[in-house]
Formats: structure tokens, C-alpha cells, sequence
């Protein structure tokens, strides 16, 4: 009989196509870890990826790994110097903790340091599992309007927040955003959110498409394979009457970033999301002479401060329609 109070059932990646259900041991929590008892992790297509090709660029599966980071839990043992959290605590886990104060940690940008540990990321376990060890300070307590699935979903709204941080998304912004897929839709839920006037949004799928307009797209746009770069940035610009300010490219085809190029007016931001192949043909003088900033994008960082739980009033909630893969889509209301 299966007792999840002693045994630690978890997703094991061995190797390409190779992923197993195994017993771990209960890890012990150090001075300033938590153990959490997991409740909620999403599957991100950096799990698939890695499960389906064994490595992400030069991040290589060479050893057994546990999958995902998009996590929440219950706090169940604290380490001695815990101060921050208690058991029973319900907590939002962020997967990348710093393994040193080097000049990234001191400058604010933790997510750059080379020796980041990331859960689910090439040597190190991720937590979709039954118990999870982490930093007591990279875990944070959870309002009680909140619930775990949406408290999983912290994770990848971050990357919507840093996204939008880096393109200087603010009050008036027009934005095109490159796919609707579940990233590009954080992106314009955090895009409106920051106070973006009107956004264009672009996708191959109606059906995406018809979720972006529910959560506040004024102009889903529906593309082809076929479409050119230069004449969906045309249609863009006769959306909105004017080239946007800003374009988040969550989709990472080539094509797609070159639509995104041609699309930015003078001065203004291409933030890249997505993530392709890693030599990409994209019309670099055309940005250069219309001062076109292309800026890129490596998970997050400190995003906590921007996030609603802060706001106990605000009221926000899961809009549950549709599937996240093994979560759901937030709605910001």
C-alpha cells in the first residue's frame, strides 16, 4: 500500500525518452531550507523538451534528473535558522536560488549568475515529486485566497513580468505580442496590467486567439506559414494605426522574430521570449538604423514585488475555461 507520508514518488528524467516513476529518499532540510510536501507543479515545454531531446542548448541530461519547477507546496519541517516560514505553511516555490554572492547576485540580477541553481535544469533535480527541499527564502507564503494551482502558476507569470520589466511595458504602451500560446497570454495579462493601451496579438491558432481576446487583446490576428514578415507587420500597423511601441516574441520562429523587427516603430523594443534555433536570420540593419532595441530575456528576476498576492484586496483569480497543460491560465481581473 502507497504512503505518501513516507515514500518519495518522483518524475525521474534518466535520459532522452527515458523517464521513470521512482522512490526517492525524504531529503533533510538544511539550516536555512524548508521541506515542502508538494501540492500543485505545472509541465513546462522545457520539461517536454528536455524529456523528448534530452537537452535544451547546452543544458544536457548526463544523469538522472527530476522534472519541473512550477511548483507549490506545504511547508513540513523548517531548518534551524528559518525564520520567515512555519510548518503548514502554503507556499509558491521560485525555482532559481543563487549559489553565491557574485557581481549578479549584488547587482539585482541573480537569474544571470552562471552558477544558479534551477530546478529542472541540467544537474539539478527539479520538484515534481511527493517532498522537495529548497532556500526558505526563494519560497513565499501564499495568501489564503489563493489556491496551490494557482500558486504553480506564479512561476511562469514571472516570466510575463520580466518580460514586460525589460521591454519598459507602461501607461499608454502599444504592444504587439508574437504567440498566443500560454506565455504569450501572461505576457498580455501582465502587458494590461502595466497599463498597456492596446495590444495586437498574433498566433497560427483561431482557438488561442479567441482565449487572448476574452482576457483583453483587442486584436487577436491570425497568421499563416505562409505570411511574410513584412506584410504581417503592415497588418499590424493598420490594426493600430501606428507601429507598436513594444513587441514580446514568445514563439521563437524565425520568421516570427523578423515580423517582430520590421513591425517595432523607431525607438522602440523587441524583447525576445521565446526561445529557437540558435543561429537566426533576422533583418539586423533595418533595427540598427531605426534605433530598434532587441533585448533578451533569461527567466526572471525578483518579481515578487510585482505580484498581486501583495495586494490581499485586489481581486484576481484563475480563469479555469481552459487547459495549461497540467495547470491552469491566470486571469488578472
Amino acid at each position: 500500500k502507497y504512503n505518501m507520508e513516507k515514500e518519495n514518488l518522483s518524475v525521474v528524467l534518466h535520459s532522452q525518452g527515458d523517464l521513470r516513476l521512482e522512490q526517492r529518499p525524504i531529503p533533510e532540510p538544511g539550516p536555512n531550507e524548508v521541506l515542502l510536501q508538494m501540492h500543485s507543479v505545472g509541465i513546462c515545454g522545457s520539461d517536454v523538451h528536455f524529456w523528448q531531446n534530452g537537452r535544451i542548448g547546452d543544458y544536457v541530461v548526463k544523469k538522472p534528473m527530476v522534472l519541473g519547477h512550477e511548483a507549490s507546496g506545504r511547508v513540513v519541517k523548517v531548518g534551524s535558522a528559518v525564520k520567515n516560514l512555519k510548518e503548514g505553511d502554503r507556499v509558491a516555490v521560485e525555482p532559481g536560488v543563487p549559489r553565491e554572492i557574485d557581481e549578479f547576485f549584488k547587482s539585482g540580477k541573480y537569474n544571470l549568475s552562471p552558477t544558479i541553481f534551477f530546478c529542472a535544469t541540467p544537474p539539478d533535480d527539479g520538484n515534481l515529486c511527493r517532498f522537495y527541499k529548497h532556500s526558505a527564502n526563494f519560497c513565499y507564503k501564499l495568501p489564503d485566497n489563493v489556491t496551490y494551482e494557482e500558486g504553480a502558476l506564479i512561476e511562469p507569470l514571472s516570466v510575463a513580468i520580466h518580460a514586460c520589466r525589460r521591454a519598459g511595458v507602461t501607461l499608454g504602451s502599444s504592444v504587439l505580442i508574437c504567440g498566443a500560446g500560454p506565455i504569450g497570454l501572461v505576457c498580455l495579462l501582465v502587458a494590461k496590467a502595466m497599463g498597456a493601451s492596446q495590444v495586437v496579438i498574433t498566433d497560427l491558432s483561431a482557438d488561442r486567439l479567441v482565449m487572448a481576446k476574452e482576457l483583453g487583446a483587442e486584436f487577436p490576428l491570425t497568421v499563416k506559414r505562409e505570411d511574410g514578415p513584412e506584410e504581417l507587420a503592415k497588418r499590424v500597423e493598420g490594426l493600430l494605426g501606428a507601429q507598436p511601441h513594444i513587441t514580446i516574441e514568445c514563439t521563437g520562429v524565425e520568421s516570427s522574430v523578423q515580423t517582430a523587427i520590421y513591425a517595432t516603430r523607431p525607438g522602440g523594443v523587441v524583447v525576445l521570449v521565446g526561445l529557437g534555433a540558435a543561429m537566426t536570420t533576422v533583418p539586423l540593419l533595418n533595427a540598427a538604423l531605426r534605433e530598434v532595441d532587441i533585448r533578451g530575456v533569461f527567466r526572471y528576476c525578483n518579481t515578487k514585488t510585482y505580484l498581486p498576492m501583495s495586494q490581499p484586496n485586489r481581486n484576481w483569480s484563475l480563469f479555469p475555461k481552459y487547459p495549461f497543460i497540467a495547470g491552469k491560465i491566470y486571469r488578472y481581473l
